[in-house]
């Protein structure tokens, strides 16, 4: 932990959870950034009134991010079985909240598994949703199937080619691509409006430029946000290690 620790002691502020207690542990991997600039304006009515839209030179971000989760395990237990490794898909922003730590807001994450799905609605008050989805590879092109089963949800649904298309390298602090990917805490909201913050641990993310076909992706509108009609800014990762922390009440 210590050395996951020191690669990103730049990014932890001081009321960062002690290092051991971190309660989950996962592997991200075949991961696809794609993200469009969309209005602040459009997000604010999505985002709880506690928190702040984040912006990079005046614009928010929507992320579709596609990957495949895998070792999954809570500490101090044996990985379960059923849901060791599973696709998850999510459409996400970016927050702040006054005087804290910016972070990400998800809109949805779709995942593969009904006992995750159904774990993360209740744990961790996020927008989690049954999806049936496929991840194959062929050469170094990823391709990824989701569509959304979730009972009386919003239809959503992907289907995509990506790869990547450039040696790996680490944003520098200030750039975009730094802004958008090292986030290192989530924000969620329970029925009742209490906003909770959960924190992330892994090494800074091995991204590439990459190439992407999305044939169909309806994740954001089911939202209720609609994409800008332009190429979204993509970026891959192959893999990355996390430890995560259990949700801590902020807000409401």
């Amino acid at each position: 932990m210590g050395r996951i620790q020191a690669a990103n002691q730049d990014h932890m502020q001081l009321d960062m959870p002690a290092a051991n207690r971190w309660v989950m542990r996962q592997t991200w991997s075949k991961l696809l950034f794609a993200h469009w600039p969309v209005s602040p304006d459009v997000l604010r009515p999505l985002i709880p009134p506690s928190l702040e839209v984040d912006t990079f030179e005046g614009s928010a971000w929507v992320g579709v991010v596609p990957f495949y989760m895998s070792n999954v395990r809570f500490r101090y237990m044996q990985p379960f079985p059923t849901t060791r490794e599973f696709c998850e898909l999510n459409v996400r922003t970016y927050v702040m909240p006054k005087g804290g730590k910016a972070g990400v807001w998800f809109f949805s994450l779709d995942a593969s598994n009904r006992l995750a799905v159904q774990g993360a609605r209740t744990a961790f008050h996020l927008p989690y949703y049954n999806s049936a989805m496929q991840l194959t590879v062929a050469n170094r092109e990823v391709n990824y199937h989701a569509n959304r089963t979730h009972w009386r949800a919003r239809p959503a649904s992907f289907e995509g080619r990506y790869q990547p298309s450039g040696a790996v390298f680490q944003s520098q602090v200030g750039t975009l691509e730094h802004w958008l990917t090292e986030r290192y805490c989530l924000y969620a909201a329970d029925g009742r409006g209490a906003i909770y913050q959960g924190d992330i641990v892994h090494e800074p993310w091995p991204l590439q430029s990459a190439s992407a076909d999305l044939a169909l992706n309806t994740m954001a509108q089911a939202a209720g946000i609609t994409l800008p009609d332009t190429a979204p800014l993509l970026h891959y990762a192959e893999s990355i290690d996390v430890r995560a922390w259990y949700l801590r009440r902020v807000a409401g």
